[in-house]
């Protein structure tokens, strides 16, 4: 059974469509608005830049979903899943995704490749006591990156993956169990023409450039993993926010 409960942070802002069916009429003045706060729009942080897209004309001609921009931070919600032993928050605005291959799925509505899941290991296969059993965090740490790896492996032509473990850590939460962290970041270069003759005309450009964040935690004999993840130039403003899921990551004792 699965609870979701809105935490004390300010209440989530209303959410607007990704796109407009009909335009708002235009005027003159109305064009030429929205060429200056087109042209300010881009020179701002991102989350300004939202804000300043959502309250100008500028919304009405170009559809939300041409912007990768994140949303401002609107609070965080909690969920707990008595069931299977376990509970976390996420930023309110973010939306459940069934059918995701995963226990639970939410990403962000804007930015799609922002989201989180929650994966479990088996309760017939897997016998944890702790997750010391991974090794220390440094070894847990190369697990994880291998993972992800096999996840993301590609029958392309022309396709090298770039990974980097950027750190791994432990910490002993208020409810008194140990944690592992992990970070790590995978870049991914595919060819513009894999099937050209010559090396020169097969120029390899960057795919994706993403962050995953990795949370570990072991209860009932199974090991838990809360997964994280978004693009690099996200996560560089998103941070605060997805260090906040992080830490709120706990496993709990299911009761039969």
């Amino acid at each position: 059974m699965a609870t979701i409960l809105d935490s004390l942070l300010p209440p989530s802002r209303p959410t607007l469509p990704t796109r407009l069916s009909t335009p708002f009429p235009s005027s003159s003045s109305c064009i030429s608005t929205r060429k200056t706060q087109k042209t300010k729009a881009f020179a701002l942080p991102r989350r300004n830049a939202m804000a300043l897209i959502l309250s100008s004309c500028i919304f009405s001609e170009v559809g939300l979903h041409d912007f990768a921009f994140a949303q401002p931070s609107v609070g965080l919600r909690e969920y707990i899943d008595t069931f299977d032993g376990y509970s976390f928050k996420y930023p309110q605005n973010w939306i459940q995704v069934r059918g995701a291959g995963a226990d639970i799925f939410f990403r962000d509505p804007y930015v799609l490749d922002e989201n989180l899941s929650v994966e479990m290991s088996s309760p017939s296969s897997s016998r944890y006591k702790t997750v010391e059993d991974l090794g220390p965090p440094q070894e847990a740490g190369k697990k994880v990156l291998k993972q992800y790896l096999t996840e993301f492996m590609s029958t392309r032509l022309g396709v090298r993956r770039e990974s980097n473990i950027l750190s791994t850590s432990s910490r002993v939460a208020d409810d008194g169990k140990l944690y592992y962290q992990v970070e790590v970041n995978i870049k991914s270069y595919a060819n513009t023409n894999e099937l050209a003759v010559m090396p020169q005309d097969r120029v390899p450009r960057l795919e994706w450039n993403r962050r995953y964040l990795s949370v570990l935690g072991v209860e009932n004999n199974r090991l838990y993993e809360l997964r994280l993840q978004t693009p690099e130039n996200v996560f560089v403003e998103e941070e605060n926010d997805l260090r906040q899921v992080m830490d709120s990551f706990r496993v709990n004792k299911v009761t039969s």
